[in-house]
């Protein structure tokens, strides 16, 4: 029972990978594959990746509630776990413009992925001699914000996939709430990454 906690964090990188391909695939990027699926099979493709990124989401919540639990938090885990949350979010927010880029998407995502590679970097850094840059309650709330915004502009890119009402007096409230979500994560997700920052100028001057 143990090693549940490190089996759904190893999962959640399956299914992270799974889900990247399957909306590149969506969006054509798959050679051989895209060429030859149909318009049907491209929007199930799509439903398919979002309910992937939703389970691995939740998983994200669960495999560190176990180790609590069964009080098998390990070294291991604690390395694996921050690695599968990036992969889920740069590999959701990748395939999400490929599937059609959006300005109001395009510039939270980068100001995401760039966090996300630089707080990466400075753990790296920082690992090689012998700092540790725990992980903050906020940075805790950020990549709730991440996965519930990410998750909903899924929603709105594939709305045509989930055969939701084409009525333009929903869809833009929902769009427009969706890209402030986003924005309000990419906002947390800067405030975090400077943390860590000052964090680790502080650790290593």
């Amino acid at each position: 029972m143990k090693a549940l906690p490190n089996i759904l964090t190893s999962a959640r990188l399956v299914i992270a990978l799974f889900m990247f391909v399957a909306l590149a695939a969506a969006a054509g990027g798959v050679p051989w594959l895209s060429e030859r699926l149909t318009g049907d099979q491209q929007f199930s493709l799509q439903r398919w990746a979002f309910w992937a990124f939703a389970i691995a989401a939740i998983t994200d919540f669960f495999d560190g509630w176990l180790a609590r639990k069964l009080d098998a938090v390990s070294i291991w885990g604690a390395i694996l776990d921050p690695i599968g949350d990036k992969i889920l979010v740069c590999g959701a927010l990748l395939g999400l413009m490929a599937l059609g880029p959006n300005p109001l998407v395009i510039l939270p995502a980068g100001l995401i992925l760039f966090r996300e590679f630089a707080v990466s970097a400075l753990r790296e850094v920082g690992a090689g001699k012998g700092i540790k840059l725990p992980v903050t309650l906020l940075a805790k709330w950020k990549t709730t914000l991440q996965l519930v915004a990410i998750g909903g502009e899924l929603i709105v890119v594939s709305w045509g996939a989930f055969n939701l009402p084409q009525d333009p007096a929903i869809i833009e409230p929902v769009s427009w709430a969706v890209h402030g979500l986003l924005g309000v994560a990419a906002v947390v997700t800067l405030i975090t990454g400077a943390q860590y920052w000052e964090a680790a100028r502080k650790a290593l001057t």
